[in-house]
């Protein structure tokens, strides 16, 4: 997958809420960017950036082998309830498990607490005759006959899509897979989830939960994915497409169709591992992810060069920062937070006299008001253009212009005459009120993961994140800001550097004192062996495949487990004391403490098999050189309340500042994409990757 000969391009494409970006690499590694406004029918903005930058460079559709596309249509289906018509067969006298959850009030003294609402409603759920014991026993056959009846209804009633989850299907997967057959026998066009394929493990409510939102999407994902290959053909690609998964591993049409599922946060992911692809090239293995687009912003910890990953995430959360207030998803997904604070978010005062700044966008129709295209309310990009920030005739290169009167005509009428101050002011509060709002979510996201904010450098990447960067680092007390080359569309990279790679779990409970080391022997086999084979099929070599195992594993009765590093090879009682000490390691680690002296059990066995990663994206260095002075294109004024206001500031043209450059704030920094604002007190570098480094003033 990974290597280029000759003229062969590598590309990637993110649609965000507001553009779609695009990086191509060329074989000599020279680097293309390509951004555009995302488009109602998002495959057709895939469509235009493509053929724009293929034009512009002046390459063929057909030069471009391998392309890398990164969506978030999975979770918008979800939130905005566009999926399939979906039922559900489960255990007799467990239809209603999905329903009742948890029982857990994720806020206790609300008396208005809303859940979600399950994406099957109660008349579309069903009981089924069978029962699977916890040993996969079982004590009641399949009524096959009961399912083909009811099959037979839910075809002529218009349901599209059935999930399949039966009480411990994950230790016996065989009435689930003899129910699929009835179903297709009866409805052959009818699509089907079953929990023991789509996720295998312990807990009957996440299990339910994802294979229902599994199925849910799957019509409309392979339709989207097949009618961008089919846009992608028109112009002449005739390459391998793949997918970006939210685990960060890439896979093949094939595969995304039929677990969906794992798409879910497919676009948020490219971010995080671009950003762990330059803190690990720099020597930064520890780093903050900090991605602001124009719709929601983006934060994680990324730690030993790469971004953590979580098994239990929530999608459609009626409280974007509540726990339990969201459906659960049993899926691999790179662990982030994201708010909505992007160059679209909307702001306001509200009843209070407050102001407030999103989560609602403007997108990319109309969007912000200085786009001309029909907004009225002020955004975040707005304030950013009436402070100097942004250059109005240079916005994407000059290709758009912003209308300055406009946005400061909307932040006076909306904002500035109702709190009583000047549209700078205003444009100010609305600034640092998206930086304080960023920041105060990078410092609970860090510490929840036993990480110290202040020490961890933050890189600041998305069309609005390198205009925001400083002000987050600064307020994070962060020592150093990073901004990669092609910071815009730093996503788009993100697509380039992953491997393919795929994530297998399986179940099978035990205290470590009295396991069955030939059972987790026989598992890890059958897991591996399924990575390989699904990897092959996918354009891998055998050889250049590899496997790494972990397990979920707490201390006995306790509710909760921590992800626990397993050895390779055979498995055997010696390798007992090697797990115990692991788990004592990564204890600590997460809490800061040594752990009580209690024994431990393991509930869960997981696999992450993976490909060659490509090679790592370079920037084009052309012919800079680190004249500093060569590269001022000018100045104008920028505010800067720490400097009285308005202050003439130099403004940098990023692709003349060569290895070597520096400069000390405050100064503005251009590239066609993204704009980086260094405030009072940085110190930049350029490094011989051309990131540019920030020395923050007053950072440890």
């Amino acid at each position: 997958m990974v290597g280029s000969a000759g003229n062969e391009l590598r590309v990637g494409v993110d649609i965000g809420g507001t553009f779609t970006d695009l990086m191509m690499i060329g074989h000599s590694g020279q680097v293309e960017i390509g951004k555009v406004l995302t488009t109602p029918d998002p495959s057709r903005g895939v469509e235009e950036v493509l053929a724009q930058t293929l034009d512009r460079s002046g390459h063929a559709g057909a030069s471009v082998r391998h392309l890398v596309h990164g969506t978030t249509l999975v979770t918008n289906a979800i939130i905005e309830r566009k999926g399939a018509r979906t039922a559900l067969l489960t255990t007799s006298g467990f239809r209603d498990s999905i329903e009742i959850g948890r029982e857990h009030r994720y806020e206790l003294y609300d008396l208005n607490l809303e859940h979600p609402r399950p994406l099957v409603p109660r008349h579309l759920r069903f009981d089924v005759p069978e029962r699977t014991l916890t040993d996969g026993t079982q004590t009641i056959e399949l009524g096959e006959d009961y399912v083909a009846r009811l099959v037979r209804e839910l075809s002529g009633a218009g349901v599209e899509a059935v999930a399949i989850c039966f009480l411990h299907s994950f230790t016996n997967p065989e009435s689930e897979e003899r129910a699929r057959d009835v179903v297709k026998g009866e409805a052959p066009e009818m699509r089907v989830s079953l929990s023991s394929e789509i996720v295998p493990e312990i807990g009957e409510f996440e299990r339910a939960s994802t294979t229902i939102a599994n199925v849910y999407v799957q019509p409309l994902v392979e339709d989207y994915l097949h009618g961008l290959r089919r846009r992608m053909e028109r112009i002449g690609f005739e390459g391998q497409l793949f997918v970006m998964l939210s685990s960060g591993g890439v896979a093949t049409l094939d595969t995304c169709v039929r677990f969906p599922i794992r798409l879910l946060e497919s676009g948020p992911a490219a971010g995080a591992l671009a950003a762990a692809s330059v803190g690990t090239a720099m020597g930064r293995d520890s780093l903050l992810s900090f991605d602001m687009g124009g719709t929601t912003a983006k934060l994680s910890v990324v730690d030993g060069g790469e971004p953590l990953v979580t098994h239990d995430f929530e999608v459609d959360r009626r409280y974007r920062f509540k726990k339990g207030s969201g459906l659960p998803v049993k899926v691999p997904v790179i662990e982030m937070i994201e708010i909505g604070a992007g160059g679209g978010s909307i702001a306001r005062v509200d009843s209070l006299g407050l102001l407030k700044v999103g989560p609602d966008s403007a997108g990319a129709d109309p969007g912000p008001v200085c786009y001309a295209r029909g907004g009225s309310s002020p955004t975040v990009t707005d304030a950013d253009l009436v402070l100097g920030y942004l250059d109005p005739d240079y916005f994407l290169g000059g290709a758009m212009k912003l209308d300055v009167a406009a946005a400061e005509a909307a932040i006076a009428r909306s904002i500035g005459d109702r709190l009583g101050m000047s549209v700078p002011e205003a444009a100010w509060g609305v600034h640092q009120v998206v930086n304080e709002a960023m920041a105060n979510a990078a410092r609970v996201h860090a510490v929840e993961r036993g990480k110290n904010p202040r020490a961890l450098p933050v890189v600041a990447f998305g069309g609005a994140g390198p205009v925001h960067g400083y002000g987050v680092a600064e307020l994070l007390g962060s020592g150093e800001l990073v901004l990669p080359y092609g910071a815009g569309v730093t996503s788009a990279m993100g697509l380039l550097v992953a491997p393919l790679a795929f994530d297998f779990v399986r179940s099978y409970y035990g205290r470590l004192d009295e396991l069955d080391w030939g059972e987790v022997n026989g598992i890890f086999e059958e897991m591996e062996r399924d990575g390989t084979d699904l990897l092959v099929e996918s354009g891998a070599g055998p050889e250049e495949i590899t496997h790494t195992r972990t397990a979920d594993i707490r201390y006995v009765g306790q509710g909760h487990e921590i992800r626990v590093p397993i050895p390779d090879g055979t498995l055997a009682v010696e390798h007992r004391q090697s797990i115990y000490e692991e788990f004592d390691r990564v204890y600590r680690s997460l809490y800061g403490r040594e752990g009580p002296p209690v024994g431990l059990e393991a509930l869960t066995w997981r696999v992450v098999s993976r490909g060659p990663r490509p090679m790592p994206v370079e920037a084009d260095r052309g012919n800079v050189t680190g004249d500093t002075e060569a590269a001022r294109k000018g100045e104008r004024p920028a505010y800067f309340p720490s400097e009285g206001g308005y202050v003439t500031t130099p403004v940098y043209d990023r692709y003349r500042l060569g290895s070597g450059s520096t400069m000390a704030g405050p100064a503005i920094i251009e590239e066609r994409e993204s704009t980086a604002i260094i405030g009072p007190g940085g110190l930049v570098t350029v490094d011989d990757r051309l990131n540019i480094v920030v020395s923050m003033g007053g950072g440890t």
